[in-house]
């Protein structure tokens, strides 16, 4: 078996080891981190499914070409704010190799986005459509589209070193993470935790509009604890309603639900109002 020991980006191992996603926890930069991820093979029955979903296509896009690969985090590189999602849609990041980009869920996102001043626009259709995000990342701790939308335990797992590194390269700056739905909000709990993040027990139970607020300490050598250490800026949690159909249409969650949320994050962040958008 693969041993669990963090590798560099440049491991020698296969994209289809089980192992291959160790090398992210010690990739150097995001583009670094985004460039080992798109190659990785290592969950069978999710490589299967994304690029027979890309062969097939839907009859709406019949004539594009799928992206079908692992889908890389999005949005601002210093971003205060994170925004932690499920898994890449079938024929929504899975096409376009955006998060969030080309599907129903992510109109409805990026559309709060915007009227919350996290994004330059309200629309996100392709991935060169020119949406941008400003003092938000949005990302996910599964990056391969799965069947039914329902990831296994075994591949939540094998896809955490992506997440983890993801959120460690952002940095301390970050101030704030919306976590999207209850998978979300586990797998973010459970990294940051692994991080050093003092996380009550028992854990607290994801809820939309949910809000824990964790901290730190942190040594200056990257570590945690020690002598000399000093405290991180605290880290708030805040859940919210997945942005999926289900939620969307029935009303579980609305504009103004998810608007509230993200507004929570900008004032929990620090971000001033963003008047020109």
């Amino acid at each position: 078996m693969p041993s669990d020991a963090p590798r560099s980006p440049d491991d020698p191992r296969p994209p289809d080891d089980p192992g291959y996603p160790d090398a992210a926890r010690t990739a150097p930069t995001l583009s670094a981190l985004d460039a080992h991820l798109v190659e990785c093979r290592a969950c069978p029955r999710l490589v299967a499914w994304r690029e027979e979903v890309a062969r097939e296509r839907r009859a709406a896009f019949r004539d594009e070409v799928y992206w079908g690969r692992p889908v890389p985090g999005f949005g601002d590189p210093a971003a205060p704010v994170v925004v932690v999602g499920l898994a890449p849609a079938a024929h929504g990041a899975n096409r376009t190799g955006r998060m969030f980009t080309g599907d129903r869920s992510g109109d409805f996102l990026f559309a709060a986005m915007h009227r919350t001043g996290f994004a330059n626009q309200a629309t996100s259709v392709a991935a060169d459509d020119g949406l941008t995000l400003r003092g938000v990342r949005v990302t996910a701790p599964v990056r391969c589209a799965p069947p039914a939308n329902k990831p296994t335990p075994e591949e939540r797992r094998r896809c955490a070193p992506y997440l983890a590194r993801e959120v460690e390269l952002v940095g301390d700056g970050v101030r704030v993470a919306v976590a999207l739905g209850s998978i979300g909000w586990q797998a973010l709990l459970t990294t940051l935790a692994e991080q050093g993040w003092q996380v009550p027990r028992p854990r607290p139970r994801f809820a939309h509009g949910a809000e824990v607020t964790l901290t730190r300490v942190a040594d200056g050598t990257g570590g945690t604890g020690g002598t000399g250490s000093q405290d991180v800026p605290a880290l708030t949690v805040l859940g919210c309603f997945h942005v999926s159909q289900q939620n969307t249409f029935t009303g579980r969650l609305t504009p103004a639900m998810l608007d509230a949320v993200l507004l929570r994050a900008r004032e929990l962040a620090g971000i001033a109002a963003d008047t020109d958008r």
